[in-house]
């Protein structure tokens, strides 16, 4: 079992978590990620880790409340324990000789961003960050980014806050006006990466992505993952989750990834959570 140490609601939607587990702490890596059950009947669920205390032995997890899981964990607090807690998984983003790079995180794709992003500049990278999201209100984490970037972008898609427009729109400009990066980092939307990666390939900018398919038991043992990377088939647990973006077949990706959709739609319209019927139970 593995304690909640600490809760934060970033905003309506996502929620920030430290998990207690040392010996996940004492090896995580930024890029790399986990893999909780709330319970023996939960489903395993892959969150990247986004943060890590050695010393306290806690594990940062960022995620947004979007199913029955993920809806669970939001609701438990501080103090209360989920079942299992596997980690750390995947590769870590590979920060070694890299002199000056640009980290392009959008919406909750920022919660994995920033680990990236604070290693670079750790490895004495210079590091610009170019994060969007849809509005002011759904902002997390930019003091966080503010400590570690060497150059702060802010965009929302309204205009809210920051600057009005894409994510790609500053990092064409810093492109164009003649700038150099020896990688651009893009986590986020599978559409916002592709168009990051389309932004740089005219250039020639060596250009990764973290990517997110539909994930079972994370150690290449169930293909769930596979992705097209170069032609090849890959498995984004043991062989990613980072990915050469130019290589990627986003529209693969983008297809399976939907492949379980109106199914969703249906069970999540149908389904009766266990935990409301207990209370209903009780009332009566």
């Amino acid at each position: 079992m593995f304690k909640i140490v600490r809760k934060k609601e970033l905003n309506d939607a996502v929620t920030l978590m430290d998990i207690e587990a040392p010996f996940i702490a004492k090896k995580a890596k930024a890029g790399q990620f986990i893999i909780f059950r709330i319970d023996e009947k939960g489903e395993r669920v892959p969150l990247t880790i986004a943060g890590y205390d050695r010393e306290k032995g806690t594990v940062t997890i960022i995620f947004q409340k979007v199913g029955f899981a993920t809806k669970a964990l939001g609701s438990l607090n501080e103090g209360d324990f989920i079942q299992d807690f596997v980690g750390p998984l995947g590769k870590p983003t590979g920060v070694e000789n890299k002199k000056k790079v640009c980290v392009v995180g959008g919406g909750v794709g920022c919660a994995i961003a920033l680990p990236s992003a604070k290693a670079f500049k750790e490895a004495g990278a210079e590091v610009t960050v170019i994060v969007g999201f849809r509005s002011k209100d759904i902002v997390i984490l930019e003091d966080e980014f503010k400590a570690v970037a060497d150059r702060f972008i802010m965009m929302t898609d309204d205009g809210s806050y920051g600057r009005h427009g894409l994510v790609t729109q500053p990092l064409q400009e810093i492109l164009e006006a003649g700038e150099q990066f020896d990688e651009v980092l893009a986590i986020g939307p599978i559409p916002m990466m592709k168009f990051v990666c389309k932004t740089t390939e005219p250039f020639g900018t060596h250009t990764m992505v973290s990517l997110n398919p539909i994930m079972i038991d994370g150690t290449g043992m169930c293909g769930g993952c596979r992705v097209t990377v170069g032609g090849e088939t890959k498995f984004a647990c043991v062989d990613g989750p980072e990915f050469d973006g130019h290589q990627v077949d986003f529209a693969e990706l983008m297809n399976r990834n939907g492949v379980y959709r109106d199914r969703e739609a249906e069970v999540a319209e149908k389904h009766t959570c266990r935990m409301d019927a207990m209370g209903k139970a009780l009332i009566q």
